[in-house]
């Protein structure tokens, strides 16, 4: 009777509701997100429309261009630069190839063996972005002059007569063929393909190494199974970031190469600037946008990693 008499213990005091999250607060990651939606509609979506709308159109510069929905153009432009397109594809890939080759021992240096070189050795890496890109460029025209140490050498070693058998040079001469565009291309988007895999290889995690080696795992056998694996991201990373720009590049094919070297970009670049067929021109930018986004697709989905570094 005693206990039931007792009187309650003091209640604890209520802690204070929480109020729900304003409205405003929910809107600021979209806020934040604003200026850069503005950006890419600005200066991506609107200009991607215009050039679709003008793809389509029929006229002259004098007349005026009408939109009359004439989708042979892309046809015609298609069946009458097809050349130009493949031989785009061809160089941009090996270009491609040779930044892969070059590009991944070097990095691999930088993110294992450079040790306190290293910052020295990305500073060489990006050196060239300190120039100009025009200025690049015209410096191979006169390493690969005519008579010149380079043509020198690769006569002497004879390296000409085999590259001359494959068509990528002619006779002595090195400028105005396709191996200068290819060594153009090569020199200018090289650090597009060794940043990603350095980035990609700095990564993994040593612990792995020592674990293959502990396995009794030779050299060969640990890059195949653990590093090269590990570092797909930067080498999907890196084929793309120099393929894209070098298959739509113009620079040079025009300083490097000849007439019979010129790539789509020069064909684009032509149509808009001297002949004025702003339709053709147009129609060949979302060809060439499309092939390189079917080829981009297929090859990310080949490689069986879409983490990008």
């Amino acid at each position: 009777m005693a206990t039931l008499t007792e009187a309650p213990p003091p209640l604890s005091p209520t802690a204070p509701e929480k109020k729900p999250p304003r409205k405003r607060g929910r809107l600021v990651p979209y806020w934040l997100l604003l200026p850069g939606i503005l950006w890419l509609v600005v200066f991506f979506a609107l200009p991607m429309i215009y050039q679709a709308s003008t793809s389509v159109q029929t006229g002259s510069l004098e007349e005026g261009y009408k939109v009359t929905w004439h989708f042979a153009t892309y046809w015609d432009a298609l069946s009458e630069y097809y050349p130009q397109f493949l031989r785009s594809v061809l160089y941009a890939g090996s270009a491609t190839i040779l930044c892969l080759v070059l590009g991944y021992p070097l990095a691999y240096l930088i993110a294992f063996r450079a040790g306190r070189w290293r910052n020295l050795i990305l500073i060489l890496v990006i050196a060239p972005f300190f120039t100009s890109f025009l200025i690049r460029t015209l410096a191979w025209k006169t390493i690969l002059a005519d008579g010149g140490p380079v043509v020198g050498a690769l006569n002497t070693l004879h390296v000409l007569d085999v590259t001359s058998w494959l068509g990528m040079t002619s006779g002595d001469r090195v400028l105005a063929t396709p191996l200068a565009v290819v060594c153009g291309l090569t020199y200018n988007f090289l650090p597009f393909m060794i940043l990603p895999l350095y980035t990609s290889l700095e990564r993994i995690d040593p612990r792995l190494h020592e674990a293959a080696h502990d396995l009794y795992a030779k050299p060969t056998t640990t890059f195949r199974k653990v590093t090269f694996p590990l570092s797909m991201p930067g080498v999907v990373s890196g084929t793309l970031l120099t393929f894209i720009p070098a298959a739509g590049d113009y620079v040079n094919a025009d300083l490097l190469g000849s007439t019979d070297t010129r790539m789509v970009g020069n064909v684009i670049q032509t149509q808009f600037l001297r002949i004025l067929d702003y339709p053709t021109a147009a129609a060949l930018s979302f060809i060439l946008m499309a092939a390189i986004l079917v080829m981009v697709t297929f090859y990310i989905r080949r490689s069986g990693t879409e983490d990008l570094v």
